[in-house]
């Protein structure tokens, strides 16, 4: 996509993958912080509740059980009730202990025995937080003011005959605990804000060292032309990316050879074409007007007409052999096809022509590809073989494997030219000289039929000499 400003450059994986690694940690320590947060807050919460519990039951039971040291005897003055319970008693340095006694209609008017907290403002020194305490009609609550929040828990004496009312109450100041809380927060913040900084180091590391074999493959693909198919990938270690690296250079390998197959056959083409055209060329440029020159003129070019278009139409079958459809396979009687083709092969020249043997069974394959493929193989036979040789013409079957074959007693082929007289446009050393004019796609055309059909053209020697061409079906179906 471009923008008002050029092209939009892309994020490389690189970044994707650190911002992806980097996202999913800072969730995940986001979380933990949060987490731990909330556990110390509730803990905390839990602490309070059960400080203002125990101090408000200590209470309770001295109330309930406890005997004036002076007199011996149960208390009936709330206020020395509240003040020998408060000498007994150590606040916490977040707790007030408080007793208040005073009248209903006019609030609390003495406070026994605070303690000190270190608060901005603690509950006894604050006379209307005191007054609201005193006349909630709750036992509990929390209290919220500017200089900071209460919790607390408050017990009533009551006592009948017109004494005052008074309440003991446990005041708790939970600033302290809160900010601790808060502290291990920001701890957490800082310590989780290393980690995503060495993540991120760390992360750029290795997503390069894990990435660096799609970058050379990247690199590789760039550089990489029609004229240069050399480079490859180098292969560290057996993970995925190692893998990718490999199937890569398996790519450019077969590249390399189906671009150097194409240079070759071009060239080959051009050469095979090449002396024909030229013929044809100066015959032309040299015919006189003498009718007999002029016939033999014509003769030769049509020769070398014929010549090129044989060698046209060889390439556009070979061409067509890469197509799905270039075999159309059907039940086929072999001991019917192979007398079909020794009768074609018999008149391609005057050779001792021998039906070998036969297959008599039905086998799944092209009759027409496969008598093609075997009539060439007689061609090729009769041009390299004198008249009156014997060339015998055979189908043999072996379980599931049909093989069709073409005997000759001619020169044979030389041991360095047969595993490149398939080839196109190649023809054996020993075999160069014989007659006929080739181009050297006959044996191609066989070996694409044969490999059409799952098999493929095997060559032996003759007994007493010459060459046997053996086309295998591998996956013929009987």
């Amino acid at each position: 996509m471009a923008t008002a400003d050029g092209p939009r450059r892309p994020i490389s994986a690189r970044v994707r993958i650190l911002l992806w690694l980097l996202l999913v940690m800072a969730v995940a320590l986001a979380s933990v912080a949060t987490t731990t947060r909330s556990i110390l807050l509730r803990d905390a919460e839990h602490r309070i509740n059960r400080l203002l519990a125990q101090e408000t039951g200590e209470f309770a039971h001295f109330e309930e059980q406890g005997v004036d040291p002076e007199t011996g005897r149960p208390f009936t003055d709330p206020a020395r009730l509240l003040r020998v319970f408060l000498e007994r008693q150590y606040a916490d340095p977040d707790e007030e202990l408080i007793g208040l006694v005073g009248r209903k209609d006019r609030g609390p008017a003495q406070i026994i025995q605070p303690r000190e907290v270190a608060v901005a403002v603690p509950l006894h020194k604050d006379p209307d937080a005191r007054r609201r305490i005193f006349d909630s009609p709750g036992s509990s609550g929390t209290l919220d003011r500017p200089s900071g929040e209460i919790r607390w828990v408050k017990v009533v004496i009551a006592r009948a005959g017109g004494e005052p009312d008074a309440a003991f109450v446990v005041a708790f100041h939970p600033a302290r605990e809160q900010r601790g809380v808060d502290e291990v927060f920001r701890v957490l913040l800082a310590i989780s804000g290393v980690a995503l900084l060495l993540t991120t180091g760390i992360g750029w590391v290795v997503a390069g060292r894990i990435l660096l074999p799609v970058r050379l493959v990247r690199t590789a693909a760039a550089e990489i032309t029609e004229q240069d198919l050399i480079r490859r990938i180098p292969v560290h270690g057996r993970d995925d990316v190692a893998a990718l690296a490999e199937t890569f250079n398996a790519m450019l390998d077969r590249l390399e050879r189906a671009f150097a197959a194409q240079r070759e056959f071009v060239d080959d083409a051009g050469h095979e074409l090449r002396t024909p055209i030229t013929i044809v060329r100066g015959h032309l440029e040299l015919m006189g007007d003498d009718p007999a020159e002029r016939e033999e003129t014509v003769r030769l070019v049509t020769d070398e007409l014929d010549r090129m278009s044989r060698i046209v139409e060889d390439l556009l079958l070979l061409a067509k052999a890469e197509r799905p459809d270039f075999v159309t396979p059907e039940p086929v009687q072999l001991a019917e096809l192979t007398a079909d083709v020794y009768v074609k092969a018999r008149t391609l020249g005057e050779r001792d022509w021998q039906l070998a043997e036969v297959a008599d069974r039905e086998a799944h394959l092209d009759p027409q590809r496969i008598t093609q493929a075997m009539v060439q193989l007689a061609q090729n036979a009769v041009q390299h073989t004198a008249p009156g040789q014997t060339i015998s013409i055979g189908s043999r079957t072996d379980g599931t494997r049909v093989e069709l074959y073409v005997a000759d007693c001619g020169p044979g082929v030389q041991p360095q030219d047969a595993a490149m007289i398939f080839d196109r446009f190649r023809r054996g050393t020993a075999r160069r000289g014989a007659r006929g004019s080739g181009a050297g796609l006959g044996l191609s055309i066989v070996r694409a039929i044969a490999q059409a059909h799952g098999g493929r053209i095997r060559l032996y020697d003759t007994a007493g000499g010459g060459a046997t061409f053996v086309i295998t079906l591998e996956e013929a179906r009987t």
